[in-house]
């Protein structure tokens, strides 16, 4: 069947949280800069999309499960990942989690533009369907692709997250199509690839560096003859 709706992940798909000025005079807890092995392991549990980030107790658990639909359990359960993470003191702490709550500060995929303009040159809707607890839209209207996008379909305005069924119903119902013509594409095959569960095509994305991930979107394109 042919494709006529492309749904994208956000994290480590079409944009990836990396190192910038800010962490320029972060030190860990045993008072060293931190390189960039250990700026990465504490990026890695910022943005991990399945698992634990660190070790909760029942609140804390509570608050990780339920991150993506509450940006109050969201703060809490990402502090305490910094907290574990060794980041310092309480002000670092809420200063990372403050920048990664900021849309402008993701960067995104070299391909990403060129990707969205593709699809959109063919009539092909595209729907951004993220686990997340603030709004990222801005960094589409940043970059001018806001007019690219036809639905942001978030946890945490939906009341779903993936893997469960309903954010991608949700999201192909946004987009005016059957599942079963749509294509997935994100980097965690449990949680982009509960869309098989509804009937959706599914592909996978290593959530690599920006600048080693060049063309992962286009080839995702080509493997589907989108592009």
């Amino acid at each position: 069947m042919a494709i006529e709706a492309v749904l994208f992940d956000f994290s480590g798909t079409l944009f990836r949280l990396e190192p910038d000025e800010t962490w320029a005079d972060m030190v860990g807890v045993d008072g060293k800069s931190l390189d960039r092995s250990r700026q990465a392991a504490i990026l890695d549990r910022m943005t991990t999309p399945v698992g634990h980030g660190a070790d909760f107790d029942a609140a804390g658990r509570l608050a990780w499960e339920r991150r993506d639909l509450d940006p109050a359990l969201h703060r809490a359960a990402y502090h305490e990942v910094l907290r574990q993470a060794g980041v310092p003191t309480p002000a670092l702490v809420e200063r990372l989690y403050d920048w990664m709550l900021d849309a402008l500060a993701w960067t995104p995929y070299p391909d990403t533009g060129a990707v969205l303009k593709t699809l959109a040159a063919q009539g092909i809707p595209v729907a951004v369907v993220s686990n997340i607890a603030f709004d990222i839209r801005p960094a589409f209207a940043a970059n001018g692709w806001d007019r690219l996008v036809a639905a942001y379909t978030l946890s945490f305005e939906i009341g779903a997250v993936k893997p469960d069924s309903r954010i991608f119903r949700t999201a192909v119902a946004q987009l005016g199509v059957r599942p079963e013509s749509a294509l997935m594409v994100g980097d965690s095959a449990v949680a982009d690839g509960g869309a098989v569960g509804v009937g959706c095509g599914f592909a996978l994305v290593d959530p690599l560096p920006t600048v080693a991930r060049p063309e992962g979107l286009l080839e995702v394109l080509r493997r589907h003859e989108l592009a």
